[in-house]
């Protein structure tokens, strides 16, 4: 039977005369029709959300971590449907989509137990200041398409917990799983607390500029994202951006190779390198580049090969939409037009891709230049450039682009050394020996052109709050 998809509107399903269809990117099939919002539809549900939050905004914490709990378990009750619905729409395997959704689940259970405190920020002998943590109103959160329920989720919990009310736009490159799982999540919070609406960027500008709507979260490209924050301006919004990261990884010549070549591997190529803080520049020492290369090339052609079955246990697969795949396919044109060093993959290489769908094989390139296009560019896509390196100063200099600060890794035997270079790489987050992977429980922005503010961990819930002090004389 065809799943069916609707706008959720104050808990109502509302369809619509305007539908478009989303393509399977392993087969480029089409898809199920999905209404898009109208006009009427966003300022209902407006309307909705701010009649909600008066008394959802009186709610308390536990009661509000209660009813997170029951949206962790209708996300497990409801896994399997919402498995196949997001594989399909999205090209993940069956096993990348329960990564997506099993990480939903447990960021709503961390939120069950983790949630802004009051706290005394000074006192003397004639006065105590407490600072509360108080509601905004109502969050529009414009979603990305690379992780449909994880980026989407983490917006609607950090705004939940906080008292907030939220509208969630998701990407209409991934729609069908965000509206699904909402649609299944009625009944469990009062009516106009959680929305969604479907809708391009037309609707993600009347969020932006709508005086209803007191925060936006927004997940995607820098370009899209400076255009967000002008047009969140108008109306003083608060808002939080999450864009492009470009993350530079740094090998050391004492790296441990048993342990850094298949955590390297894993960053640049986990779900197609389609990732926000993907391993996008690999950095090696000159000591150990070529084992560390040939290494590499062998760990990515065995364990990120195309594997056109979404029933079996991939973490590869093929670019998420026909725009990224075009994009990323100019990207390996490039390489190949310039006469870069393709070490394994390659657009020639074309023998073992399947007939149909949007795949682009692992593709290592060996020592671009460092103002190419591929080094220089967030390629979102299989595709990694490998560099060497002799000198520290000059490895981090080149690590820490203008354009780039999301994430970063550095790998080495010396956590000393790898601490040190850690703390001078510009980047919102660094892992050490290991490859970048967001953490719920902390903080999570970007700096530079990476983003503005951040979310995630009791920090991250800040952004989705006004702190109000309250001076008592004694």
């Amino acid at each position: 039977m065809q799943p069916q998809f609707y706008n959720i509107v104050n808990d109502e399903q509302r369809g619509s005369e305007q539908t478009h269809r989303v393509t399977d990117p392993r087969t480029e099939d089409e898809l199920w029709p999905c209404p898009i919002a109208t006009t009427q539809d966003f300022e209902d549900a407006v309307t909705a959300a701010q009649k909600a939050f008066v008394g959802w905004s009186k709610t308390t914490v536990p009661e509000r971590q209660a009813l997170l709990v029951k949206l962790a378990e209708n996300l497990q009750e409801h896994q399997n449907e919402l498995i196949d619905i997001l594989a399909k729409e999205s090209g993940k395997s069956k096993l990348m989509a329960s990564i997506d959704i099993q990480a939903s689940v447990a960021q709503c259970l961390y939120y069950s137990k983790t949630a802004l405190e009051d706290e005394v920020q000074y006192e003397d002998a004639t006065t105590k200041v407490i600072a509360t943590h108080i509601p905004l109103g109502v969050v529009g959160a414009i979603c990305p398409w690379n992780f449909p329920l994880i980026l989407s989720n983490i917006k609607v919990v950090s705004s939940l917990v906080t008292g907030n009310c939220i509208i969630v736009k998701p990407s209409p490159f991934t729609p069908y799983a965000v509206m699904k799982w909402i649609e299944l999540a009625r009944g469990i919070l009062p009516p106009g607390v959680l929305q969604v609406l479907n809708g391009g960027a037309d609707l993600g500008a009347l969020m932006t500029i709508h005086p209803g709507i007191a925060k936006i979260s927004f997940t995607g490209t820098i370009a899209t994202g400076k255009r967000v924050m002008a047009s969140c301006a108008k109306t003083l919004k608060k808002v939080t951006l999450e864009l492009a990261g470009n993350d530079a990884c740094i090998v050391c010549a004492d790296a441990d190779l048993d342990k850094t070549i298949p955590s390297v591997a894993s960053g640049g190529f986990f779900n197609a390198g389609q990732v926000c803080v993907a391993s996008k520049r690999i950095y090696v020492h000159k000591n150990i580049y070529d084992e560390f290369l040939s290494r590499l090339v062998k760990e990515v052609e065995a364990s990120y090969s195309i594997t056109a079955d979404a029933t079996k246990p991939s973490l590869f697969g093929p670019l998420s939409n026909k725009v990224q795949f075009e994009a990323v396919k100019s990207i390996f044109a490039d390489c190949k037009t310039q006469g870069f060093n393709i070490v394994t993959g390659g657009i020639d290489k074309t023998n073992n891709l399947p007939g149909k769908g949007f795949w682009l094989p692992p593709t290592i390139v060996s020592n671009p230049p460092e103002d190419c296009y591929l080094v220089k560019e967030e390629q979102f896509g299989p595709i990694l450039p490998v560099l060497s390196w002799s000198d520290e100063d000059d490895v981090i200099a080149r690590s820490n682009l203008a354009n780039a600060g999301l994430g970063a890794s550095v790998y080495s035997r010396d956590l000393a050394q790898a601490e040190r270079i850690a703390r001078r790489l510009e980047a919102g987050g660094v892992w050490i020996n290991q490859a970048e992977r967001p953490n719920f429980g902390a903080f999570f922005g970007g700096i530079k052109d990476s983003g503005f503010g951040g979310e995630m961990g009791r920090q991250g819930l800040l952004s989705y709050s006004d702190t109000k002090c309250l001076h008592f004389a004694k």
